[in-house]
């Protein structure tokens, strides 16, 4: 069994919260089909669009996943990237927004 990369365990992390909130979610396929810059994580909350893109601590998204992310945005979804235990933070406290709406 390999270890888990650091991204790993920040996506871990992000489905322990999408769970806990009983959110619908999912990973979009990668298989060369879909679309370059699209966040790992796809969720809907109460309705709204919510991209996740998800990165190791040292990590940073690539202008494709910025472009995306704006597209995303400009359409009335909101993007976050997730690295670290702030942002996880962020991403909780986003969901538990949307929710009570």
């Amino acid at each position: 069994m390999s270890a888990m990369t650091p991204e790993g365990k920040v996506k871990r992390k992000v489905v322990e919260i999408l769970k806990k909130h009983e959110v619908w979610y999912f990973f979009p396929a990668n298989n060369g089909f879909g679309k370059s810059g699209i966040p790992d994580i796809i969720a809907i909350v109460n309705g709204e669009f919510i991209g996740i893109e998800v990165k190791s601590a040292t990590g940073k998204p690539t202008e494709l996943q910025k472009i995306c992310g704006k597209q995303i945005e400009e359409a009335g979804g909101t993007w976050l990237v997730v690295s670290n235990d702030v942002t996880l933070e962020v991403l909780d406290a986003v969901i538990q927004n949307r929710k009570d709406r």
